[in-house]
């Protein structure tokens, strides 16, 4: 082999090397990211349960507790962690959803969110509560109340909940691991927001809180 076939084979070796080592790094970062996520989502659903096991935060009755015996989740799947288009509304306005008591509650439509959850087209709107956008602690999150196609069969069939922050990009994460059910789904005397007609999506979504067992 010639000096310059020779210099053209090494440059070729260097040329692999640095694909795998990129690939490599790749890998390890999207493992990294994943291993962050999955502890993310373990922390959400321990704190679910202590939450709801707690007499100083439950929602429960005394009675209701010692029944508990804690939430049923749907198995962990990445695919439910999905970016999402982030289009704020410019025309403020303010509207009334209704409540499970059959009361109304104000909210501002912040955004839409459009994404795709296995190859379907979803959108969703992002509401700002009118009463919490007053309080510095919430001024910035954002309620997702949704139905899905699990909605009344392995989920609570008066629709999830997700909170999110207003980002600071046009793009957000949405991770339906996340999701969880409003108090309603479990006792009786609260206001809960019944989500809109129009945040009812197309897909299963098959992540996050299922329906208690009597519901």
């Amino acid at each position: 082999m010639t000096v310059l076939g020779k210099l053209e084979s090494f440059k070729g070796l260097l040329f692999t090397l640095a694909v795998l080592f990129a690939f490599n790094s790749f890998g390890q970062r999207q493992a990294a990211g994943d291993t962050e996520l999955y502890k993310s989502i373990e922390e959400f659903q321990a704190e679910q349960d202590e939450h709801y096991f707690n007499k100083k935060t439950s929602p429960l009755t005394r009675k209701e507790r010692r029944n508990f015996k804690g939430h049923n989740f749907y198995t962990v799947d990445l695919s439910y962690v999905v970016e999402a288009k982030f289009n704020k509304i410019v025309e403020e306005d303010t509207v009334e959803l209704m409540s499970s008591s059959g009361n109304v509650k104000y909210y501002r439509p912040y955004a839409t969110l459009t994404f795709k959850i296995a190859g379907v087209e979803c959108e969703l709107i992002a509401f700002q509560s009118m009463r919490l956008r007053e309080v510095e602690e919430y001024k910035n999150y954002l309620l997702l109340p949704f139905r899905d196609v699990t909605s009344g069969s392995s989920s609570y069939g008066g629709g999830r909940y997700l909170d999110i922050e207003i980002p600071s990009a046009n793009t957000i994460t949405l991770n339906f691991n996340l999701a969880y059910n409003p108090y309603c789904a479990y006792t009786s005397g609260y206001n809960c927001t019944v989500p809109p007609k129009e945040n009812t999506l197309p897909v299963a979504i098959k992540a996050g809180l299922k329906a208690p067992a009597d519901h």
